[in-house]
């Protein structure tokens, strides 16, 4: 047995055959050669290139017969075709058969060479994808698909019945629950799993910039529009887009997605013609969309359309019972990742685990364990779980619980931790004004933004570490 890369060479003149296979075993190669594409078919099981030069004009079947037979028995194998004529029509068959690449007789070394290394890249990207949609898929599995509890039964049931169809769904749930894996679940379950899943965070940009990345433009659409850009449905194309937090998309953005949801048609910016796709969208968010249909936020034609079918992702809170899972999956993924013995839990951190609210969902019991792992210490854990507060129940109270509490500390005649105090107070005074900034706004975090006087971003980042979740 042996490391080295396998090359096949399928080549009816000696002298080439000789040529490459000396030029491919000073590259480092193992090299196999064959007169003819009947005697190299059968001889596949022996030889497993990992890649095959090919001649285009060979006795008895010829190159773009073998080509075929190849890409059935191999198809990941990639095939470099070889022929000193050249014509178009053999080049262009050829490269629609599946050939990685064609040369022309006579070749340079360095055209061989860099032939060959391209082929093994592409190979390696291919291979690498597959691992990484195992990856998502196992990752999928443990976050979402395991476990027992009743309400993420009702979830994979309805992704299960779904999953093959080009129904548009809209998943539902608090930030942080998993949204995201269901939208991959039903791509990775469904028909066009191996074409594009395209993301977009529909938070994440500016209205124009949004509709831009979204559905393209023409060159010299605006000022800095040097050359078109593609967008992401055209991206998506025969495949699935996957529209996160949807309900920040602006009215004017609403229309345009209505229409490609009714007609499977847009126009680029600064474009004349409509343009079709095909192209399955998935939506989520984690606001109350009945609420901001009837508030005028979000149109109600759109609603309708993107409400086909519905997943509700139950916030961690609620499948208390899949914490033990989970915490298994994320001290076994950040243990490898790291390359650290993951901390063992005992049986009061356990209990406080379960015992935690959990605003922040799955993701924040994702970055607990996580810190553990790094830190090698379940105090990390503790830290995390007694450091935070539970959440504001009735955010337009008036009373101010967890000061009352500093102010118990205080009186108690204990130690007192000034800085450590002076913190806490901040951090909650924070907490309390940009939730009842959110109230008064009706968790229009742009809206909130601009009263709080700080940029998008930053409030999207203190809601995050503040456990403040929008799904109300």
């Amino acid at each position: 047995m042996t490391d080295r890369f396998r090359v096949l060479v399928i080549d009816d003149d000696p002298g080439v055959r000789e040529y490459l296979q000396t030029l491919a075993t000073r590259q480092g190669y193992e090299v196999f050669v064959a007169a003819d594409g009947e005697s190299a078919l059968a001889g596949l099981d022996q030889t497993r290139p990992d890649i095959v030069t090919l001649d285009a004009i060979l006795p008895g079947l010829d190159g773009v017969d073998v080509l075929k037979r190849l890409k059935k028995s191999l198809p990941h194998v990639p095939v470099i075709m070889l022929s000193g004529h050249g014509h178009a029509r053999t080049i262009v068959q050829a490269m629609q058969l599946g050939a990685s690449d064609f040369l022309r007789k006579p070749f340079e070394v360095e055209e061989l060479d860099l032939a060959f290394k391209k082929a093994l890249e592409t190979h390696a990207l291919k291979e690498e994808v597959v691992s990484l949609r195992g990856q998502v898929r196992a990752e999928t599995d443990n976050l979402l698909l395991g476990g027992d509890n009743p309400k993420m039964r009702s979830v994979r049931e309805i992704i299960e019945q779904v999953a093959d169809t080009d129904i548009t769904v809209l998943i539902r749930g608090e930030s942080g629950t998993g949204k995201e894996l269901v939208a991959r679940s039903l791509f990775q379950q469904g028909d066009r799993k191996e074409r594009p899943f395209v993301k977009v965070n529909c938070a994440a940009l500016p209205s124009e910039l949004l509709e831009s990345e979204l559905f393209g433009f023409e060159k010299g659409a605006f000022t800095g529009a040097q050359k078109r850009k593609l967008g992401k449905f055209e991206y998506a194309n025969g495949g699935t887009i996957f529209l996160d937090e949807i309900s920040e998309m602006a009215p004017g953005l609403q229309a345009k997605l209505l229409q490609v949801l009714q007609d499977g048609e847009f126009s680029r910016l600064g474009g004349e013609s409509d343009i079709r796709v095909d192209t399955r969208i998935l939506a989520a968010t984690n606001r109350d969309l009945d609420q901001a249909v009837r508030s005028g936020e979000f149109r109600e034609d759109l609603y309708y359309r993107l409400n086909v079918v519905t997943i509700q992702v139950p916030p961690l809170r609620d499948r208390l019972d899949d914490i033990p899972l989970l915490i298994e999956h994320f001290k076994k993924k950040y243990g490898e990742q790291y390359k650290k013995e993951p901390p063992g839990l005992s049986e009061d951190t356990m209990e406080k685990l379960f015992a935690y609210h959990w605003p922040g969902n799955v993701r924040e019991l994702e970055n607990t364990i996580k810190r553990a792992v790094v830190l090698g210490s379940e105090q990390a854990i503790l830290q995390d779980v007694e450091g935070r507060d539970a959440p504001v129940e009735n955010p337009s109270d008036t009373g101010d619980p967890d000061l009352d509490d500093l102010e118990v500390v205080l009186a108690s005649g204990q130690a007192i931790d000034l800085k450590s105090i002076s913190k806490q107070a901040a951090r909650m005074a924070e907490k309390r004004v940009i939730e009842r900034v959110l109230t008064q706004t009706r968790w229009n975090r742009k809206e909130a933004a601009e009263m709080l006087q700080i940029s998008y971003k930053a409030l999207l980042y203190k809601m995050k570490e503040n456990g403040l979740s929008d799904a109300r």
